[in-house]
C-alpha cells in the first residue's frame, strides 16, 4: 500500500464514520446538509454532495422524473438547468429550469429556453448564458423570477441593426466557441466572450467592444455583484479590470507565470476578495489576494479539469474513479478537501 493510498484510506474511514448518521437519516430523502452537486456523466444523473465540507459523501441521484443529458447547477445551489433526453419515456426532451429547495427540484416554466450545448452561470447564480444553435441566450432573474433577457446571434450574415451584438465565428481548425470561456455579470447585462483573438465586452443593450487582446486559451471571469472582471492570458498574465461596463481601469495582478500554465478555470471568491486560478499543469489552485496582490498556492492530489463554484466551495474535477476534489474558500486560507469516489456497486 502506497503512502497516498494509505492516506486516502484513513481519510475515507473517517468520512464514512462521520457521515453514517447523516446517510441513515437521509435514506430515501435528500434533506439535510448539502455541500453541492456534481453531474455523473457515466450514469447521466445529478448527485448531491451530502454532508458538511470535509465529511461529505456522494448521494443518490436527484429525481427529475426524466432521463438527463446534462445538468448545470448555479453557484448558489438554488437552481439547475437540465437537458432531458429526447427519447425519454416521459417525453421530457429539451431544456428545463428547476428551482432547488434544499436539493428538491421544482420546475419553473420559461417559454423559449434553448437546448444549450453549454451553460455558464454568473458568480452569484442570478443570471446565466446558454450557448445553443449559433447564439447566446441570456437568462436573468434566477432563481425566482426567470426571464430571457436577450438572444445574441453569432456569425456572418447578421448585422448590428438586427441583433444586440454580432461576433465572428472561429475559423476552421480553431477552437469552437462552445469551448471558449464565457462569463456573465450577476445583473445579466454584460458578457465576456473570447472572439477573434480578443476578449470582448458584449452588452445585452447593444454594446460590443474589445476589452483586450487575448491569445488562444485565455480565460475571463466577472466578480460577484458588479462589473469588475479578471482576464488570464498567456501573454498579458492575470489582469483585473474595474467596471468593464464603463471605465475598464486595468491592473496587472500577476505577469506571465509558468505556475499559471494550462489553466482550466478562473473565478472570484464569493466575497470578491480573492481570485482563484486552477491549473492542470501545476496540479494546484493559485489564490490571489486582490487587495495586496499576495499569492498562495494550494496543491491538489489531482489534475484539475475545471473550477465550478458551489457556494463557498469550488469543485475541481468530475465524478469518476478518483475522489472528488473541492477547494474550500470559506476560510482565510483556502484548503483542499475531497469527497470519496463512489464504489462500483453504488
Amino acid at each position: 500500500m502506497t503512502a497516498r493510498t494509505s492516506r486516502y484510506t484513513s481519510a475515507i474511514i473517517v468520512l464514512v464514520c462521520a457521515g453514517t448518521s447523516l446517510v441513515r437519516a437521509q435514506q430515501g430523502s435528500i434533506a439535510g446538509p448539502l455541500s453541492g452537486f456534481a453531474f455523473d456523466n457515466s450514469a447521466r444523473v445529478l448527485r448531491p454532495i451530502r454532508g458538511i465540507p470535509g465529511a461529505s459523501l456522494l448521494g443518490d441521484p436527484i429525481p427529475f422524473g426524466f432521463d438527463l443529458v446534462s445538468a448545470s447547477v448555479s453557484p448558489s445551489l438554488d437552481s439547475v438547468l437540465a437537458v432531458g433526453a429526447v427519447n425519454a419515456p416521459s417525453d421530457k426532451g429539451g431544456m428545463h429550469l428547476f428551482r432547488l429547495n434544499n436539493g428538491t427540484p421544482v420546475e419553473r416554466t420559461v417559454e423559449g429556453l434553448a437546448v444549450a450545448q453549454r451553460v455558464v452561470f454568473s458568480p452569484s447564480g442570478t443570471a446565466a448564458v446558454l450557448y445553443a444553435n449559433g447564439s447566446l441566450q441570456v437568462l436573468k432573474g434566477l432563481p425566482d423570477a426567470p426571464v430571457i433577457a436577450a438572444t445574441i446571434p453569432l456569425g456572418p450574415g447578421r448585422t448590428a441593426q438586427s441583433s444586440p451584438a454580432v461576433l465572428s465565428r472561429p475559423k476552421r481548425g480553431t477552437r469552437r466557441l462552445t469551448d471558449e470561456p464565457l462569463a456573465i455579470s450577476d445583473d445579466g447585462g454584460y458578457l465576456l466572450v473570447v472572439s477573434g483573438g480578443a476578449i470582448r465586452v458584449i452588452g445585452t443593450a447593444g454594446d460590443n467592444r474589445k476589452l483586450m487582446d487575448a491569445a488562444a486559451g485565455a480565460w475571463a471571469a466577472f466578480a460577484p455583484g458588479n462589473h469588475d472582471a479578471a482576464v488570464l492570458d498567456a501573454a498579458a498574465g492575470l489582469v483585473l479590470f474595474s467596471d468593464v461596463a464603463g471605465a475598464s481601469i486595468e491592473r496587472v495582478l500577476a505577469g506571465p507565470d509558468s505556475r499559471l500554465a494550462s489553466p482550466v478555470g478562473v473565478a472570484f471568491s464569493p466575497d470578491g476578495q480573492k481570485l482563484f486560478v486552477a491549473g492542470a499543469g501545476a496540479r494546484a489552485v493559485a489564490a490571489f489576494d486582490i487587495a495586496s496582490g499576495g499569492r498562495t498556492i494550494v496543491a491538489c492530489d489531482c489534475i484539475p479539469t475545471g473550477l465550478v463554484q458551489m457556494g463557498g466551495l469550488f469543485r475541481l474535477n468530475e465524478i469518476g474513479a478518483e475522489p472528488l476534489w473541492l477547494l474550500d474558500a470559506r476560510t482565510g486560507e483556502p484548503r483542499m478537501i475531497f469527497v470519496p469516489a463512489r464504489g462500483p456497486d453504488l
